[in-house]
Formats: structure tokens, C-alpha cells, sequence
């Protein structure tokens, strides 16, 4: 005898439904990650800046568009196994309204916005909740199962991520919790089907993951979370169960990966995530086969609580024990970037004619003035045991703590502002970067002619002896063939020669290959190099491509006054061993926690000091007034764009004029050979790179070989950069790439091309 069909029931509906859940699913998928890349774009191409807004606007058209038509779904279909599902999606897709300012609140404030997701999930949830108090079963006898599903799913999060700081975790662990909860609010499994049930609850953790995500959180949530919703499936109708299995994926996801680190700009991070991403489907596809199965065959038995208890507990186990042994143990949370209003006023040391005074008195002036405005602070800081770096070249402190110590700073008398000072989370060591050739095979090379440095050695004899160059950068293979003889701690040691803030070693090394590179450029032997006879010492200040203003600051200081490994930078400096010239082809940028203004009295006193700082414009041409990042927007410093080996403006070359401080100031100065620049490589090796970070180079050798001479001019900053201007050679390339606004000095190229032998022949002029 067959039993009747509820007349509300069709086959059309679930033929609907069939096609509109993985439609949906899917689509929300492509269409978020589409928005993320617009975002990314923005973050690595200035020029393309409006695109920082994708996200925002991407997520209040899907909000509109999806809670419109499933809004439409769930009002004109009576089919009973679908209504509700259609309820539960409407309500997921209006969460997309309230959850806008999370696309807003930009990088580096994850307390913030796990705050903000704690408090969103736990009202909504509250919400539905109150709705729906009398359909909502609890059933808690489910739990164990869940706990058992949750733990083997966040297994590849924990081996893979890291842990931010414990406030951090705490509030991401308390908002992955109020997300499961509203999750669970939301879930419907009606319509005795498994697979049915599992693509709904897919399509739901789809569009709460959309909404309550943010600066690529939401592609961490869309990961972890829809692999387990056969398995959730499973767990249906337990509110209890899937409230705590889908909190505890999604906080294992907040919790273990920091979303900033997804940024194309980093790039180390989203091979991780995606390995990570592809584990956590295999064992979601295989933990929804295996709960099902479960659920048919030892449902309701007693011993399958205790078996499912058991496993639960082993399964936690387990992950403890993978946790400790080859997770990253400990927390990496960021840090807070405290800038001090008192700052030091050293512009008079600028007139002290002999130079190893004139650094003693600008590191001892500088170094007392910090311990002296910073005591208070650190007593206070002290007192609670709170930890911190103290700075002097910026009157400033890297201080350990989240949102709480930093609405506590920012209201203290003596602070002027505090930034956020992001901390890379660990990962996997990279493989070194080598080049595509193992010798030199073009000496010099054409961007050596292009500026006429091959005369400069064959004319005057000049090389560049006697001139001490400081290198900030991924690092340098010291024992590189082309640099191996110019390393000052060949003959004197690593002490006072090395410094890495980011690992600790001890020796030079360079796993990334830009910062031997670049050093290659300005000092390279076998004709790679533009002053191939000055010497080096470095600092690592960009291990990974993500850096933040503190790890810069160790650098500088240690320019200006270097200090043995181990050593205090306030009372070990030695300012008779500082660099003569600067090479900084970097940028600090706001998803790195500066601002415009965050470095610049490190750059007016390394300038006051008597040392030239060369420093990259940027790569985010060719629009207009897209320098803006830390170091090259200051007047203090001499910024460098890029041509071609036709002598055309690069088009990724940033343009000026600088308005992101208001100055309107011309940048950048001159512009050197940046496009297939063949140089030094990890490995002994050597290949071709392009960017603004390959022009600067040049620049700084071109400044070596004048100051080695003529020494009159070392120290005399102003005076070298006046025969850098007068001494270019004019620019006659195209004018179509992008921005040259004004005359001379140019939005693009500045006052022209350097030359190294009319700049050199003038020096020796004087």
C-alpha cells in the first residue's frame, strides 16, 4: 500500500531547489573570491586604487541581489522540505546588511572585527532564535559526534596556521562559537534527504561565511566550513550539535590564519591555504560518508554515544598532540606602534664639520632624549608587565597588546599616535630564489653604460673605495662571489655588520634573492655593479614582503649606529662605523601599519647625520600621486623611478606629486635603469628583475663613486643632490605611459636620467 504525498509537495520544486544550490553555492564562491582579487589588485597596483572598494560594494550588491530573489523563493514556494531552507538562506543573505562594516574596517584590526562578527552572529542569532523558539530542537545527545567531526575537520587548520596573540584567540574562538550559533539557528534539514539536507546547509555556511567575513576572512570561512555540510547533514535536526561543530571550524579558521596574510602581496601564505583548503574537503567529503553511514546503522544505540564520546575525546587528542608536535606552537600576535609627541629636534648637528662627531652627537642626542621622554611610559608598561621595544631615531615603542592596550595608550598625555605594528605568523621556510644564470655574461652590463659608470672607472679611477654602503633589504648571500670581497665583515666580523630582526641569525644570508640583488647593483663585481670597490654591511628588514615601521626602524638605526649581535641599539651603538649611504628599495605601506608620516624624522635625522638615503619611488604607476608609502614621500630622502634600456619611463614606475601628506611635493627626484636589470642572485648565481627597487641601486653607486672622488663632498647632502640634478641626462623618452604632470622636475621622471660620469666629473670639480 503506498502512502500519500503531501499535495504541497512537486517535483518541480525539488528540481528548483537541485539546480539552485550548487548554483548559488558555487556562484557565491567564484563571486567572493572575484571581489578579494579585485581588493588585492588595489593593495598591489596604487594606480588601480578605487578597486578598494570592491569589497564593500561587491558585498551590498550580493546582499541586495541574493536576499531579493531567495526572499522571492521563500515568499511564493509552499513545497514544506524547501520553505524553510529558503527561510534559513534569506536570513543568511540579509546578514550581509549589518555585517557591511566589516568590508570596511581595513587591514590589521583583527580584535576589532572579531569583536565586531562576536556581537553581529550573537544578535542575529538571538533573533532567530526568539522566531523560531518552538521549532528549534536542542538535543544535546548529539554533541559528542559533533565534537568528533569538529576536531578531525580543524586538523590541517591547526597543523598549518598559527595562533595570533591570546586576547585575539579568545575573542576569534568566542566569534567562531556566535557564528555556529547562528549557523545552527538557521539550519533546516527538511527534506529527508541527505544529500539534499547537505547541499542546503552547504549553500547556507556559504552565504553566513560571505557575509561575516572580511579582508579575506571570509575565503578562510568559505574553505573550512561548506567540506562538512553532509556532515552536518548528519547531525540534523540537533541545534546543540551543529551549533557546536560549525563554531568550532569556523573559530579553528579565525582563530589559526591571519586573513591580511591571504595578500597577493605576501603570496607565501595562499599555497598553504589552499593545501590547507584541499585536506579540510577530503576530510569533510569522507567525515559526511562516515557520519551518515553512522546514522543509518547505529542510530539510537546506546553504545554508539559511548563510541561516539570516546572518539571524540581520542580525536582531541589527537589534535593536541599534532598541535605541540608539529604545529607552530606559542602566539604571533601583532603588535602596537606607539609614536611619542616629543620629538627630537638634531637639524643643528647638521653644521658639525668632522663627521664621526657629527653621528656621535646626533646617536647620543637621540638616544637621550628617548630614554628621558619614554621613562614614564616604560615604568608604567614595566609595572604591569607589558612587553615593548623602545626606538630613539623615531621617539616611539613597539609595545606587546591589543585593543584594549591600545584605546589605553592612545589616551595617554604623552603619545601622539598609535599605529598597528603587524607581525608575520610563521610558516614553512621558503626555498631560495636562485637566478637564471651562473655567470656574468654581459660586462658591464647595458645599465651600467646606459650611465656612463664604465667611464667613471676607465677615466678617473674611481670605483667607489672608501665609501661604506648600508643595505636594508631580504637579506644578502654573503659569500656571492660578486660580493663576498666588499663585505666589511670580511675582515672585522659579523659584530656591527649584520643584524637580522627577524630570525636572529647570525651571518649573511638572503633566502628571497631581492635584497642580493639589488646590492649587486650598487657594488657588484665583474661589471654588474655600479661602485664595485665600496664596501657593505646589512640588515634584514623584509624576510618575508610584508614588513611593519618597527622592523624598518631597526634597520635604520643600525645604518646609524651598528651594534654587535646581541647588542643594545641604546647603549651599544657604535656611530663611527655608520653607513655612508643608504639603499632602501622598499615602501611601508598602510597594510604594513604606517602612515605618511610615520618615518619621516628617521629620515630627517639620518639626513641631519650626514647620510644619504636613496630610496625607491614605488611600483604602483603610472597613475599621478601614487607615491605615498614611507620612505620615498619624504623631502628628506632622494627618490628614484624607473626607465627602460630605451630610456622610457617604466609604466609601473610611481609618479608623484606627493598628496598624501598634503605637500603636493614633486617626486620623484631622478629616475635610473629599473626593467631587466641583471644582477646578483642567491646561490652564486645571477638574473634579471625589474622595479623601482633595481633603479635606486644606481643611484646609490652613482653617490659612492662621488663621494669616493671626492670625500670633501661625503656628508654634504645637499650639495650632492644639487650635482645629481645638474648633471642628468635629459629625459627623451615616450610620453605615454601614465602621469607627467609639470615640466621640471616631472611627475614621472623627475629631473631626467642620473649619470654617473658627468655627476662624478663635477664632484671632482668642487
Amino acid at each position: 500500500m503506498s502512502e500519500n504525498i503531501p499535495s504541497s509537495r512537486s517535483k518541480l520544486a525539488t528540481i528548483l531547489f537541485v539546480l539552485l544550490a550548487p548554483t548559488l553555492f558555487c556562484g557565491t564562491l567564484a563571486y567572493q573570491f572575484f571581489l578579494w582579487f579585485l581588493e588585492q589588485i588595489a593593495l598591489a597596483t596604487g594606480s588601480l586604487s578605487v578597486l578598494a572598494q570592491a569589497g564593500g560594494v561587491g558585498m551590498v550588491i550580493q546582499a541586495v541581489t541574493v536576499s531579493f530573489v531567495i526572499g522571492l523563493l521563500w515568499f511564493f514556494t509552499h513545497d514544506e522540505r524547501y520553505r524553510p531552507i529558503y527561510a534559513g538562506w534569506f536570513g543568511a543573505a540579509l546578514l550581509g546588511f549589518p555585517a557591511l562594516g566589516l568590508r570596511w574596517l581595513g587591514p590589521n584590526n583583527d580584535q576589532l572585527g572579531a569583536l565586531a562578527q562576536l556581537l553581529i552572529a550573537l544578535v542575529a542569532a538571538g533573533v532567530v532564535l526568539f522566531v523560531r523558539r518552538n521549532q528549534w530542537t536542542w538535543n544535546p545527545a548529539a554533541i559528542p559526534a559533533g565534537l568528533l567531526v569538529a576536531a578531525v575537520g580543524s586538523m590541517p587548520v591547526v597543523v598549518y596556521g598559527a595562533l595570533g596573540a591570546p586576547d585575539e584567540a579568545l575573542l576569534q574562538l568566542l566569534a567562531g562559537l556566535a557564528f555556529g550559533l547562528l549557523a545552527a539557528s538557521l539550519t533546516f534539514a527538511t527534506t529527508e534527504n541527505g544529500f539534499l539536507d547537505g547541499l542546503g546547509i552547504g549553500t547556507l555556511l556559504v552565504l553566513l561565511g560571505s557575509a561575516l567575513g572580511y579582508d579575506g576572512g571570509q575565503l578562510i570561512l568559505l574553505g573550512v566550513l561548506p567540506p562538512f555540510s553532509f556532515a552536518l547533514a548528519a547531525l540534523a535536526p540537533s541545534t546543540a550539535a551543529l551549533s557546536v561543530t560549525t563554531g568550532l571550524l569556523a573559530a579553528a579558521g579565525l582563530m589559526f590564519f591571519d586573513p591580511t596574510e591571504l595578500t597577493i602581496l605576501l603570496g607565501d601564505l595562499n599555497l598553504i591555504a589552499l593545501q590547507t583548503a584541499g585536506i579540510a574537503i577530503g576530510i569533510g567529503w569522507l567525515a559526511g560518508g562516515l557520519a551518515w553511514s553512522a546514522r543509518k546503522w547505529f542510530s539510537g544505540r546506546a553504545w554508539a554515544r559511548i563510541a561516539a564520546g570516546v572518539g571524540a575525546g581520542s580525536a582531541w587528542l589527537v589534535l593536541i598532540v599534532l598541535y605541540f608536535s608539529i604545529g607552530h606552537r606559542g602566539f604571533y600576535g601583532d603588535r602596537l606602534f606607539v609614536i611619542l609627541k616629543d620629538q627630537a629636534d638634531i637639524s643643528d648637528v647638521a653644521s658639525i664639520p668632522d663627521r664621526n662627531e657629527r653621528l656621535k652627537q646626533a646617536y647620543t642626542r637621540l638616544t637621550k632624549h628617548a630614554n628621558t621622554t619614554q621613562a614614564d611610559l616604560r615604568q608604567t608598561l614595566d609595572a604591569r608587565h607589558v612587553d615593548y621595544t623602545p626606538y630613539y631615531l623615531v621617539n616611539a615603542l613597539e609595545v606587546q597588546g591589543g585593543l584594549l592596550m591600545r584605546l589605553y595608550l592612545s589616551n595617554r598625555p604623552e603619545v601622539d599616535r598609535v599605529l598597528p605594528s603587524p607581525r608575520l605568523r610563521p610558516v614553512p621556510p621558503a626555498e631560495t630564489t636562485y637566478g637564471e644564470a651562473t655567470s656574468i655574461y654581459e660586462s658591464p652590463g647595458w645599465n651600467i653604460r646606459m650611465i656612463e659608470a664604465d667611464k667613471v672607472w676607465d677615466e678617473f679611477g674611481v670605483r667607489g673605495a672608501g665609501i661604506v654602503i648600508g643595505h636594508s633589504d631580504s637579506g644578502v648571500q654573503g659569500e656571492h662571489p660578486a660580493l663576498a670581497a666588499q663585505y666589511r665583515g670580511a675582515t672585522q666580523g659579523d659584530d656591527y655588520n649584520w643584524f637580522d630582526p627577524w630570525e636572529g641569525t647570525r651571518t649573511p644570508n638572503d633566502e628571497g634573492g631581492h635584497g642580493t640583488h639589488t646590492l649587486g647593483t650598487i657594488l657588484g663585481a665583474g661589471g654588474i655593479g655600479i661602485a664595485p670597490e665600496a664596501t657593505w654591511f646589512a640588515c634584514v628588514n623584509l624576510n618575508r614582503n610584508l614588513g611593519n615601521p618597527a622592523l624598518y626602524l631597526d634597520c635604520m638605526q643600525f645604518m646609524l649606529a651598528p651594534f654587535p649581535q646581541g647588542g643594545d641599539p641604546f647603549t651599544d651603538g657604535d656611530p663611527t662605523r655608520a653607513a655612508h649611504i643608504l639603499n632602501n628599495s622598499w615602501g611601508c605601506p598602510e597594510i604594513e601599519g604606517c602612515d605618511p608620516e610615520s618615518l619621516r624624522v628617521a629620515a630627517e635625522h639620518l639626513r641631519a647625520a650626514g647620510i644619504f638615503i636613496v630610496v625607491s619611488a614605488g611600483n604602483d604607476g603610472p597613475s599621478c600621486a601614487t607615491i605615498r608609502a614611507p620612505l620615498s614621500l619624504y623631502d628628506a630622502v632622494f627618490s628614484v623611478g624607473a626607465v627602460d634600456s630605451g630610456g622610457n619611463m617604466a609604466p609601473f614606475s610611481s609618479r608623484g606629486p606627493v598628496m598624501v601628506d598634503g605637500s603636493g611635493r614633486m617626486k620623484p627626484d631622478i629616475v635610473a635603469p629599473g626593467v631587466d636589470i641583471f644582477s646578483a642572485m642567491p646561490g652564486g648565481t645571477y638574473g634579471i628583475n625589474s622595479g623601482t627597487s633595481m633603479a635606486g641601486p644606481h643611484v646609490a653607486g652613482v653617490v659612492a663613486l662621488m663621494w669616493s672622488a671626492n670625500p670633501a663632498l661625503i656628508g654634504d647632502i645637499e650639495r650632492t643632490e644639487q650635482i645629481l640634478i645638474e648633471t642628468i641626462t635629459p629625459y627623451t623618452g615616450t610620453f605615454e605611459n601614465g602621469c607627467f604632470e609639470g615640466n621640471i622636475p616631472n611627475a614621472a621622471y623627475g629631473y631626467g636620467i642620473v649619470n654617473a660620469y658627468k655627476a662624478v666629473q663635477q664632484a671632482l670639480e668642487k
